[in-house]
């Protein structure tokens, strides 16, 4: 199709129209949308981007044009960006030329008048040791100037105001004396004031017609610098965006990486080479648009399977199994299960189920500079740091560790998988929603007290219950202990480390966290990853999860490998992204997963891996043949108001809701939690200080009696003897870590009411 013509170009119009840009040796000459305005040559691959992207702008204030042929011409400001553009036409070419000499002579001309004929400073931009200091001389010159007439005003000012007292007293006088000798030396001494009062009016006068003049004139310069100033501003900002896509294209073409698109949909993708040209930096290449130049490549790629998997796998099962080494479950059977898993029929409850709050106040809105408490903290152990509650959410930290029983339906499902491999797909996804909480809750839990615990009783609606304590102060750790109906026990002891860095803070949570199943006595266990909080001197708060977990079976040997992507700006991908992969303990991949952490986690059967081409740093990357994918976990929607109160989803709802019959030591009872809660957060900050205090006052007073006690105590190395109530420290011979785990008593105190044992702790 023919395209309209574009006018002949005047002085001031704004020029648009395609040209052919050379990007590369292999992709030669693109087509690319061009605008002219202002004096500015800026171009897009497409005019739908003129909005948002622009791919690259020269000044032609400063620029060479130069003709090479009948269509090609070159344009350049000197070495930093060179554009080689092709026209469709001579006649086009000369168009574009005639446009672009009208917008050079006009952009040198502007830059010309930008500075007063009486400016001894050149009309080019100053260098940093010659045009710069002349004009910050004459700034400060002018600056003196007003200064001084503000002064004379102000002398003319007291001047004006003496003599017009003067003046008055001298009518004043004139009105009260009587006709006779004297009259006409009190006419003279009006006379004379009144003539100093109009010497000196007319000084004022003059002084203010000076001050005006000046200001007038330098009005104009100053704005006109002003401008000057914001297009720089914009055009450094636009200079930093294209100096990081170089970076980002080089450092790629470096490493010879080639990130695939997340659908991994095109066979085809697996045979292209990390081959990057060698063109104008500036100019993008299509498939690894902002993509971070740090950005670690995928480790694997999926592709679909061979067709004659599908229609093989209902009828002759056996087969595939011999061909690609599964286990003896069938595709349909692992497939179904993994994806729906229906629970069996259960029979109706007798007694109505407790029904729970589904709203707590709302979060008032208290203003704090967070900068103003955190720049004394940098590099600090963040546990150490006393910190008002108005960076808390009304949750402690026992609390938090329980919400990571939210989609305990999964370990219900694993629990009835017959395939190990099966049952790891769930554990590993049931790992991934444990951070699904995360993704909008930037409040700090409280830290709990030393002796704390929090119990989660859910037997009777969910079939399964949980306790909490805080069995260390200094490092915080806390271990947690869930058990269920269905036959699985979680637990875990973790030790949280975090450090303030001044833009970021980084959650480093240490510990293991362990799962078993009592019908298969396979034996899980895995680690967290890294939380970090981004954003702390300015902007908003918002959180991301970085790192890799090893999901273990220390039975059976298999293992699922879980990689999550940090968040990257210049990343095409999906944010907040998991993948893992499902192998046996011969390293044979069996499941793919992928999704992200805080949306849903998708699974496909892997039926034939291959080897691909190499990747970054000589490393291949495997290529899995799979089944199409299948949801297994997906997060539940938050309730209704969720961002006024704290983003907290229906279960963290409950977690602090008034309970009877709870140990006096459990967080539901601590006092400067529930008064955040209510939102009078000044009185929670008081209690909060006196409850710090009182833990600090009964540690010394341990550490004095552990001093005591010792028969020969060392100099320094006293340490804190607490005793855990509820739990006790054991080497587990299955993975062969040491951990706090529950030795028992808690629910039996619970029903007989005797909670004697425990500490005064609030």
């Amino acid at each position: 199709m023919s395209e309209p013509k574009p006018p002949t170009p005047t002085p001031g119009d704004t020029y648009k129209g395609w040209l052919f840009k050379w990007t590369n040796y292999i992709k030669g000459y693109q087509r690319r949308w061009f605008v002219l305005s202002n004096g500015l040559l800026s171009y897009y691959r497409t005019q739908a981007e003129m909005g948002h992207t622009c791919r690259g702008t020269i000044n032609l204030a400063t620029a060479n044009i130069a003709v090479e042929d009948s269509c090609n011409f070159v344009i350049s400001n000197g070495g930093a960006q060179t554009y080689h553009l092709k026209a469709s036409s001579e006649v086009e070419r000369q168009r574009w030329i005639t446009a672009l000499e009208l917008a050079k002579a006009k952009a040198v001309r502007m830059q010309a008048e930008s500075d007063d004929s009486g400016d001894d400073c050149p009309a080019v931009p100053p260098t940093p040791g010659q045009g710069g200091g002349c004009r910050n001389s004459e700034i400060q010159s002018t600056l003196r100037t007003l200064n001084n007439k503000v002064e004379d005003l102000t002398t003319c000012n007291d001047l004006i105001v003496k003599h017009g007292s003067a003046l008055q007293r001298s009518l004043s006088e004139l009105e009260a004396i009587r006709v006779g000798g004297d009259m006409g030396e009190k006419i003279r001494q009006v006379t004379e004031r009144a003539t100093l009062f109009r010497i000196t009016s007319n000084a004022m006068i003059n002084a203010c017609r000076d001050f005006l003049s000046l200001a007038q004139n330098h009005s104009k310069r100053w704005q006109k610098a002003l401008q000057t100033e914001r297009d720089q501003r914009i055009r450094l900002e636009e200079t930093l965006e294209q100096l990081a896509k170089q970076h980002n294209h080089l450092e790629r073409a470096f490493r010879g990486a080639t990130v695939l698109p997340p659908s991994f949909s095109n066979p085809a993708l697996a045979s292209k080479g990390g081959v990057s040209g060698k063109g104008d930096a500036s100019d993008e290449d299509d498939d690894n648009e902002f993509f971070d130049a740090m950005e670690d490549p995928a480790e694997f790629i999926t592709v679909p399977a061979d067709p004659k998997y599908h229609r093989r796998s209902g009828s002759n099962i056996s087969g595939i199994s011999s061909e690609t080494g599964m286990d003896d479950q069938s595709v349909n059977f692992d497939e179904l299960s993994l994806a729906s898993n229906p629970e069996s029929p259960q029979p109706l409850e007798l007694e109505p189920v407790r029904q729970r709050r589904t709203r707590i106040p709302d979060k008032p809105n208290y203003y704090l500079n967070l900068w103003s408490i955190m720049k004394n903290c940098i590099g600090k152990e963040l546990s150490k740091i006393p910190m008002p509650v108005n960076f808390n959410e009304p949750l402690s930290m026992l609390q938090r560790l329980s919400e990571d029983l939210e989609y305990y339906e999964l370990l219900d499902k694993a629990a009835k998988c017959q395939s190990s491999l099966e049952q790891m797909c769930y554990v590993a996804a049931f790992t991934v929603s444990s951070y699904s909480t995360t993704v909008h809750r930037t409040g700090k839990p409280f830290n709990p007290l030393l002796g704390e615990t929090f119990e989660l009783d859910r037997l009777s609606e969910c079939g399964y219950r949980s306790l909490c304590e805080q069995v260390s102060h200094h490092p915080p750790a806390a271990a947690h202990h869930a058990v269920s109906e269905k036959g699985w026990t979680l637990r875990q002891e973790i030790t949280l480390a975090s450090k303030f860095r001044g833009k970021y803070l980084s959650i480093m949570p240490l510990g293991s966290i362990q799962c078993l199943f009592d019908k298969s006595n396979n034996h899980y266990s895995w680690k967290k990853v890294t939380t970090t909080v981004h954003n702390i001197i300015v902007g908003k708060l918002w959180i991301d999860q970085s790192g890799e977990i090893d999901v273990v079976n220390h039975r059976t040997g298999d293992r699922c490998h879980l990689k999550f992507a940090p968040y990257s700006y210049f990343s095409r991908d999906v944010p907040r992204k998991v993948t893992g992969v499902v192998t046996d303990k011969d390293g044979k991949a069996h499941y793919v997963l992928s999704g992200t952490w805080d949306e849903k986690m998708e699974f496909s059967r892997v039926m034939q891996s291959s080897k691909g081409e190499n990747g970054t740093e000589g490393k291949q990357r495997t290529v899995y043949q799979t089944l199409k994918a299948k949801e297994i976990w997906k997060k539940n929607p938050l309730p209704e108001g969720a961002e006024n109160m704290y983003y907290f989803s229906s279960l963290a709802l409950t977690l602090n809701e008034p309970e009877e019959g709870v140990a006096p030591t459990d967080s539901r009872r601590r006092p400067d939690q529930r008064l955040m809660e209510d939102g009078r957060w000044d009185e929670a900050n008081a209690e909060k200080q006196r409850l710090e205090e009182k833990q600090r006052t009964s540690r010394r007073e341990r550490e004095r009696e552990a001093v005591k006690a010792a028969s020969s105590p060392e100099e320094g190395t006293h340490q804190d003897n607490h005793q855990a109530l509820w739990f006790e420290k054991i080497d587990d011979p299955v993975s062969g870590e040491t951990l706090h785990v529950y030795k028992g008593g808690y629910w039996e105190a619970k029903d007989q009411g005797n909670w004697d044992m425990c500490p005064d702790i609030f």
